[in-house]
Formats: C-alpha cells, sequence, structure tokens
C-alpha cells in the first residue's frame, strides 16, 4: 500500500512563531513554506525571554545547542525590587521539577537560526498577503507582487496586525493597554559589574523597569515600562528618547540610573493586546501566535506561547489522515486556545502588580512572592502528550 502523500503547508509569517512551526512541521515530515513580506529576515536589537515550556520545544527539534550557545541562562539570583532596590522576592526561573531552562535571548540570534535550520527552498521574503481564498482541497494565498501560491493548510503567523485574522473572525481594534516601553540593549562592557545570569525587575507607582542579560551575556536587554496619555500606532521599532526614559526612572535604584547613562538609541513599543478569539480557524486556514491570541509581555510569554503552538499544531496534523486535515485544525485550536486565554489574562493581572497599582503594597508584594506557583505551572506544561490526545481522539 502506497503510503499517503504529505501535507503542502504555507505559513505567512516569518516571525519566531511562523519560524518555529516550520522547523516542527519539517520535523514531522511536511512538504512547507513559509512567506515573509520583509525584504530579509531579521528583527530590530531586543530581547526575548525563552522559559522551559517552550524551551523543551526547541530542544525536540533540535535547537537545544543554539539555545545554549546565543541565550543566556538566568538562575535563581533572579529578584523583583521595589523602585529603590530593595528586595521583594525571588523570580521563579525553574519547572516545578527544578529544570532551569530560561534563557534571555537576543530576537535577532533566535530568528536567525530558526531560519538557518530550515531547508534553502523553504523562505520566501517579499511576500506581502493581500488576500485568501478556498475551495474543496485548495487554499490559496495572494501576495501585493502579484503572485499567489497554493497549499493543502495555511497558517497565519503574520502578527497582531494578521493579513489572514478577518478571513477567520470579524475585524476588532487591538486593546491599548495604556503603557508604552522603551526597550534596547546596552553593551555589557559598559557595565561591568552588571550580572549576567540574572532577570531582575524594579516595580513603582504606574511604572516598572526589567533587564536581562542576552547573546551570552554580551548585552543587557532592558525595558523600561510607563504610562502614555493618548495611544500610538503599535510599533517595534518607533524611535524613543534616551532622554525622556532616563527622566522617567530618575531618583529609581542607582543600578538604574547607572545602567541608563549608556543608553546612546532607544525604541518605544506601544503595548497592545485583544481580546481572546472564539475561533481561530476557517476550514484549511487556522491562526498561530500573535495572530491569534497577542498578549501583553508582563508573563513573558508571547514567544513561549507561539512555540506552544507550533509544536501542538505539528504533533496534531501527523497523527491526522491527510483528508482529515481541517478537522485536525479544529482540535488544535479547542487544544490551545483556553491555554492562551488564561495567559493572556493573566499578563494583564500581571501588569497590574508590576505597575504597583494597590493601595497596600505589602499587599502587592505578597502576590509577587506567591506568583511562583502560577509560573511553576506554567512552565510544567507540555504540550505533546495533550495534542497526542488530541489527534487520537479524531480518529475514535
Amino acid at each position: 500500500m502506497m503510503a499517503e502523500p504529505q501535507l503542502n503547508i504555507m505559513i505567512v509569517g516569518g516571525g519566531i512563531g511562523g519560524l518555529f512551526a516550520a522547523n516542527a512541521l519539517i520535523a514531522h515530515g511536511f512538504q512547507v513554506s513559509v512567506h515573509e513580506q520583509a525584504p530579509a529576515l531579521g528583527e530590530i536589537g531586543a530581547g526575548v525571554y525563552l522559559t522551559p515550556n517552550s524551551v523543551r520545544h526547541l530542544e525536540r527539534v533540535g535547537l537545544g545547542p543554539q539555545v545554549e550557545k546565543w541565550g543566556s541562562r538566568v538562575g535563581t539570583g533572579s529578584r523583583y525590587f521595589r523602585q529603590d532596590g530593595t528586595p521583594i522576592a525571588p523570580v521563579q526561573v525553574t519547572d516545578s521539577s527544578g529544570w532551569n531552562a530560561t534563557f534571555g535571548m537576543h530576537r535577532a540570534d533566535l530568528i536567525e537560526f530558526l531560519a538557518k535550520a530550515l531547508p534553502g527552498n523553504v523562505v520566501h521574503t517579499g511576500h506581502r498577503c493581500i488576500g485568501f481564498e478556498q475551495s474543496g482541497d485548495v487554499a490559496r494565498v495572494s501576495f501585493a507582487d502579484g503572485t499567489t501560491a497554493e497549499a493543502d493548510l495555511v497558517i497565519a503567523a503574520d502578527g497582531i496586525h494578521s493579513e489572514l485574522r478577518p478571513f477567520v473572525f470579524p475585524p476588532s481594534n487591538p486593546v491599548f493597554s495604556g503603557s508604552i516601553a522603551y526597550r534596547g540593549l546596552v553593551a555589557h562592557d559598559l557595565v561591568p559589574h552588571w550580572p549576567t545570569d540574572t532577570w531582575q525587575m524594579w516595580l513603582g507607582k504606574s511604572k516598572h523597569f526589567l533587564a536581562f542579560p542576552v547573546r551570552a551575556g554580551a548585552f543587557i536587554n532592558y525595558v523600561g515600562f510607563v504610562p502614555a496619555d493618548q495611544e500610538m500606532k503599535e510599533s517595534w521599532s518607533a524611535p524613543g528618547d534616551p532622554d525622556v526614559l532616563r527622566q522617567e526612572f530618575a531618583g529609581w535604584d542607582p543600578r538604574i540610573e547607572t545602567l541608563l547613562r549608556h543608553v546612546q538609541t532607544t525604541f518605544r513599543w506601544a503595548l497592545y493586546d485583544r481580546e481572546p478569539l472564539p475561533t481561530w480557524t476557517q476550514g484549511r486556514l487556522t491562526l498561530l501566535g500573535d495572530a491569534a491570541h497577542p498578549m501583553l509581555p508582563h508573563l513573558g510569554q508571547g514567544a513561549n506561547q507561539s512555540i506552544e503552538d507550533g509544536m501542538a499544531l505539528a504533533t496534531i496534523l501527523a497523527r491526522t489522515l491527510r483528508n482529515a486535515a481541517p478537522a485536525a485544525l479544529l482540535a488544535y485550536e479547542r487544544l490551545r486556545r483556553e491555554r492562551v486565554a488564561q495567559v493572556q489574562r493573566g499578563a494583564r493581572e500581571n501588569g497590574l502588580r508590576y505597575d504597583s497599582s494597590y493601595a497596600d503594597l505589602g499587599v502587592r508584594d505578597a502576590e509577587i512572592t506567591a506568583h511562583a506557583d502560577f509560573r511553576k505551572r506554567l512552565y510544567d506544561h507540555d504540550v505533546v502528550p495533550d495534542a497526542q490526545s488530541a489527534a487520537a481522539a479524531l480518529t475514535t
């Protein structure tokens, strides 16, 4: 008996979620193409936080050594502080077994090694999606350059402003959080006494400040979260004023002032998310990562949840007959939808803690301490056994 031909799967979006999904699908034997609108893959310099619930999947597709090489493992010295530097609580950096697979990572490094792990003919840049249609067994995407491409399935991994999302669910506006983040990097050589193995966050009224190492400790990634009076366009690369950033955190812990003294270039990032979607899938099209569930960064889970999505989808599809592929997409959606909705809500709640929206800071500090249990459960999660069960249910 001849084996079924493998599905041809198109991914729209060449960010972390789309590239990881491509790796996971290819590891399971699928034909994959990735179409990215930018002329070249890459990221404006900034950090991303990888946690055990996604690192286990990077290891599964053979990328564990790359994470170790390019990442900066953060350890048990990680701390929360009040704005003056008074310690509040340790940061949970392991799962409940004590496995420490928590890394600061330069986004550009993560994008690069995810892309390099793919065969040379997989990624197609300069392809901005402008349309979608499906009929029978075929899904078709059209691009701004006048070309089209067909596949058995299409995965929309094209971010919070996804062009494909309206083909799944009616358009809606992103929700502005009221905050913006200044972000950037400082070379460790400029602050040689800064630890290269800790994640540190300072909490103050309506503001908080985060710093962690990236690129094997060569840089310190910082993010300063401040309130905004008016909405600004969501962007990873809007220029910011270093002097305004320094003024926002003047009088805080001297360590922050020392770090910010060396900032010459910074970027502003407006913080948006969306309300959880009731559906992610329409026929042969499904959503992944920020296209499905953009979230605020206050749990450090945006990239991690998109990696979970990719592994769940690949695991289910690998155990599904070709003619049941649309049902497999629905199974993926059912498996992931509530998990990521909980993380989205948790990120919003954690932002209120971080911005000290409490009359009694002792209550805030107690919640920060108790939050370690939530992070253990978050990091313990392994989507693969659940995805295997979801696939098995399709055949029973």
